[in-house]
């Protein structure tokens, strides 16, 4: 498992990211939230059991135009994939 320190953050600079999508991982008896995080053509799995979970939110969550309601639109349905793009360059 990842553990998401500021080291593993600074490798993901907000100006080098290009696409950020949540998504749910059905785990049978309950869903596990994950995130995607693209940097330069390299895509970073997390998910939110990962020791600094909370960092990594805040960080993303100073992307310009950061859609606020990601959590949400990936929660509902139950056991959906419900795959939402949170931020994507242009």
């Amino acid at each position: 498992m990842v553990t998401i320190t500021p080291a593993v953050l600074s490798q993901l600079p907000l100006s080098a990211i290009e696409t950020v999508v949540f998504y749910k991982r059905d785990e049978i008896t309950t869903d596990l939230i994950c995130c995607d995080v693209e940097v330069a053509r390299r895509v970073w799995t997390f998910h939110e059991e990962a020791t600094g979970w909370a960092g990594l939110i805040a960080h993303l969550s100073a992307l310009p135009g950061f859609r606020d309601d990601w959590y949400e639109a990936v929660v509902k349905p139950p056991f959906a994939t419900s795959e939402t793009v949170a931020f994507k360059r242009q």
